[in-house]
């Protein structure tokens, strides 16, 4: 990709045209205009087809103003970044339907794991220490 169709894209992304339509009038693949523009922070994750109401909120994690859309789910993050940071230091507020109870075989003790049914040994030591017929468990 040139310069001048970074700055194309650039412009042409700010007045409010899609991934999909600068592409096509470039000549880049769509791929390679939405890595340049989530790269470099060039905005509009608005397509210019949706209508924007007048409510603004702001991000749950780092307080950005956040455009809501009509008729869509409200968003509470503002990227992926924070949606993620925000839920990794909320782990309180996760449902966790799926929670396994186990006896490890290795040292006997009884623990919990979120998602993962086929989980034999409470930790890696253990795992290591059974499968090599070393060791007694924990440290």
């Amino acid at each position: 990709m040139t310069d001048s169709q970074k700055i194309q894209i650039a412009k042409m992304r700010t007045a409010g045209d899609g991934y999909g339509t600068i592409a096509q009038k470039l000549g880049i693949p769509l791929n390679t205009v939405k890595s340049f523009c989530r790269r470099n922070d060039i905005g509009g994750d608005i397509a210019p087809a949706a209508k924007v109401t007048k409510e603004i909120t702001h991000c749950e994690n780092c307080g950005r103003e956040i455009r809501q859309i009509a008729k869509k789910k409200k968003k509470r993050f503002c990227c992926d970044k924070c949606r993620n940071a925000w839920w990794n230091s909320h782990l309180g507020q996760v449902k966790r339907k799926t929670v396994y109870h186990f006896t490890c075989p290795q040292c006997g003790k009884e623990f919990h794991i979120y998602g993962d049914n086929r989980r034999k040994y409470c930790s890696h030591y253990c795992y290591i220490a059974a499968r090599f017929k070393g060791g007694d468990g924990h440290e």
